[in-house]
């Protein structure tokens, strides 16, 4: 499936947030790229700042435009606040589940665990990252993989109690997806309403 594979720092200049994680270069740039990008001091259109908002959620999530568009649809005919509910539903997908359970140090390489074959649902192993994982389903590291490296490396001092929606077993490797996390508990610097704004016009 494609994937975005560009240059991940010029994309988190762009917004002026680290969205795939620590990044040393944008510490020491944090400014627009570009030859102008120290100087850009350009006026955004109402459109122009709805549009980065929704940019900055499928970059930070690693969803592509009609992945990201199918997912609105489906939160529009969810009950609840469209936003939140689409908040929710990217927060469900297997791959930000592994990441949010410091199986993986960023979400792309919890995409690759996943593709891969390393990771198991319910004891069965799933290797499609756009996965929704239902409340009470126990997401794990396959048994062949509890040695990898990347794994290990990544659980190794992780703080599993910051997240209210996840409970981490770490004898097993594995942790509950307790249920769909509130707007509140959600850290990523999203204003969903925007993105809401955006695909009612």
């Amino acid at each position: 499936m494609a994937r975005y594979t560009g240059p991940r720092t010029r994309i988190a200049r762009k917004f002026g947030e680290a969205i795939f994680g620590p990044d040393k270069v944008l510490s020491k740039k944090n400014y627009p790229p570009g030859q102008h990008g120290v100087n850009k001091r350009r006026k955004t259109s109402e459109y122009g700042i709805q549009l980065r908002e929704k940019q900055k959620a499928k970059y930070t999530y690693g969803v592509l435009e009609k992945q990201f568009r199918n997912l609105f649809e489906k939160a529009s005919r969810t009950k609840g606040i469209k936003g939140e509910v689409l908040l929710q539903f990217l927060e469900a997908r297997l791959d930000n589940v592994v990441y949010r359970m410091g199986i993986a140090p960023t979400r792309a390489a919890a995409r690759q665990l996943v593709s891969h074959k390393h990771i198991t649902v319910d004891g069965k192993v799933v290797n499609i990252p756009s996965y929704s994982v239902k409340p009470g389903q126990i997401v794990g590291v396959r048994v062949k993989s509890k040695s990898l490296e990347v794994i290990a490396d990544s659980l190794s001092g992780f703080n599993h109690s910051k997240y209210a929606w996840i409970e981490w077993d770490s004898a097993s490797m594995s942790g509950k997806f307790l249920h769909l996390p509130e707007r509140a508990d959600i850290p990523e610097n999203i204003k969903e309403q925007l993105i809401v704004e955006l695909y009612s016009k």
